[in-house]
């Protein structure tokens, strides 16, 4: 019984094994061009709400922020139009690819604007039992998140790709087929070398 068992498990592992090399290349391929135009959802999801009033969760938190951040000059309503073209135009840039620098470097700026009610309002944001952040604490602790796939994506601008294994040990094996010399390039040398002697 446990023979049978202990082949079970191992005929599972492999089959698990041979679709797990199946997925990681496909993974490595296109896995950040998902993850570009998911962000590129999310923040046209969040930039299409702010433009209805009461749409959004985040609405009296993005007026207070604005509030303090331009000192009252920009009125509330025009603040969170701004704020909405703006989460908009980078969503349209990260789901077409187009523009993709200018639209990383909106979202690093619009990023700052998002994450500064951690320091502008911290006892609304962690009013909970203990410290635990509000809903609006975790609206704005999420950005983290957004925060992070924003700078993943922002590494493919100079050619950063993501690589499976097998793909990176062929690639190594390649580099050092042509770093070591060849059996006959290796006779030459050594026979030079005697010759030089």
């Amino acid at each position: 019984m446990e023979t049978l068992y202990a082949h079970v498990v191992e005929s599972l592992r492999r089959k698990l094994e041979a679709l797990e090399a199946r997925i990681v290349p496909w993974l490595a391929c296109h896995s950040v061009t998902i993850l570009r135009v998911g962000l590129g959802i999310i923040f046209l999801g969040f930039g299409l709400l702010k433009f209805f009033p009461g749409f959004s969760p985040a609405e009296e938190l993005v007026m207070q922020t604005l509030g303090v951040l331009s000192f009252g000059l920009v009125p509330a309503r025009v603040g969170v139009m701004l704020v909405a073209a703006l989460e908009c135009a980078i969503g349209l840039g990260l789901i077409t690819g187009r523009f993709l620098r200018p639209s990383l470097a909106l979202l690093g700026f619009q990023m700052i604007g998002a994450m500064s009610p951690l320091v502008l309002f911290p006892g609304e944001l962690f009013s909970g039992p203990f410290y635990a952040p509000t809903l609006e604490g975790q609206y704005v602790l999420k950005d983290v998140v957004l925060i992070s796939a924003g700078l993943v994506i922002g590494t493919t601008l100079q050619g950063g790709r993501l690589i499976s294994g097998r793909a990176h040990r062929s690639v190594a094996h390649r580099g050092h087929a042509r770093n070591t010399p060849s059996k006959s390039t290796r006779r030459q040398y050594t026979d030079s070398a005697r010759f030089k002697a």
